[in-house]
């Protein structure tokens, strides 16, 4: 890691699905299933859905008089039920266990219930602070989640490093002011700039007095 991009942080802030659990199957049935149900173009809904609540999505495509609580309700059943290829993204592991677990949270556009399974699946310890699409009230790209998250474990978020892989995701990060990585290949506008890891494995975290030296590359 010596040409590594160093960044210090009081605490770290990590996104869940793509970010630190690969949930891709999952996902791409779940949506699959929903667009063959009604006539939709999986395509289109996968080219948006990636970082954002699932309600926010189905909100997005359905036409007049759809259900959308309940389609957000069969979908999160579904995905929950459905563990086949829910792993870490290599080195997740390895680095959420080498943090004091009062450093580090999750912000997920998940609900708790998913997030708690995909968690437990994959191997990886459960956080303190888990702030869900339970929690807030607007989804990213709004940055809420992450201020509500670096708050909770006593930071301002401009003294915390997120990890993002989606331009909802990677919005929101940088709208709450925290440092933000790009975790895998996504090319968004929203990425422009931003330091990048390829997976976990390529992040290291050393402490420096009271923070930490986050190092990337």
């Amino acid at each position: 890691m010596d040409a590594a991009v160093v960044l210090p942080a009081e605490v770290l802030l990590f996104d869940m699905d793509g970010t630190i659990v690969d949930s891709t199957e999952s996902v791409v049935g779940a949506w699959t299933r929903f667009a063959d149900r009604h006539g939709m173009d999986a395509g289109a809904i996968l080219a948006v859905a990636h970082g954002r609540p699932t309600v926010e999505v189905i909100a997005m495509f359905a036409p007049a008089g759809m259900d959308v609580a309940a389609e957000a309700a069969r979908i999160e059943s579904e995905e929950v039920d459905r563990t086949v290829g829910i792993a870490e993204v290599p080195g997740a592991a390895k680095l959420l266990e080498s943090l004091d677990p009062g450093r580090w949270a999750v912000v997920t556009s998940a609900t708790r219930e998913l997030t708690v399974k995909r968690l437990a699946v994959a191997g990886l310890p459960q956080p303190r602070v888990l702030v869900s699409a339970n929690e807030v009230t607007e989804g990213k790209p709004s940055p809420q989640g992450y201020r509500m998250a670096a708050e909770a474990l006593g930071f301002d978020p401009a003294s915390a490093v997120a990890f993002e892989d989606a331009e909802a995701g990677l919005l929101a990060a940088r709208a709450s002011g925290a440092s933000t990585v790009v975790v895998g290949g996504h090319a968004g506008d929203a990425a422009a700039g931003l330091p990048r890891a390829a997976d976990l494995r390529s992040v290291g975290v050393r402490a420096s007095g009271s923070r930490y030296d986050v190092l990337v590359g």
